[in-house]
């Protein structure tokens, strides 16, 4: 193995700003928490940022037997948001395949927040990369 260096990103704090990123979904799995409890995990590729800040994950705590009734009906439809972002339909009884959103590409909002001492991005929103093109353009 040859000489291993530090980048500059391995050398700065500094911090990508909130907004609109363009973005790929890497992979899109079901997960268990810590407290046992089935969750669906999104990971996103986001384009033009810094490879510190490159990968992001959303989980989606779908099981009403984990969290409120309210918050998984949230969660569900913020998922079913994601869906549409993808380019999918989803309807009513469809279930929910993790499969189907590998490799869409569409564009996430991202905003900072510190958690436990430490700068890290959530999603905000998901919309079209086509319906982000006539935002750009309007």
């Amino acid at each position: 193995m040859g000489t291993v260096r530090f980048g500059p990103e391995d050398l700065t704090e500094s911090v990508p700003p909130a907004g609109w990123y363009a973005t790929r979904i890497g992979s899109c799995r079901w997960r268990t928490s810590a407290a046992g409890n089935q969750m669906l995990q999104v990971v996103y590729g986001i384009e033009g940022i810094g490879a510190v800040y490159a990968r992001l994950a959303e989980y989606y705590v779908l099981d009403e037997g984990a969290t409120s009734p309210l918050a998984a009906s949230l969660a569900r439809r913020r998922l079913a948001t994601l869906y549409r972002a993808a380019g999918l339909s989803p309807n009513p009884g469809d279930p929910i395949t993790p499969g189907d959103l590998v490799g869409a590409e569409l564009e996430i909002e991202i905003e900072p927040e510190l958690w436990q001492g430490r700068t890290r991005f959530r999603v905000v929103r998901h919309r079209s990369s086509a319906a982000a093109g006539r935002a750009r353009t309007s």
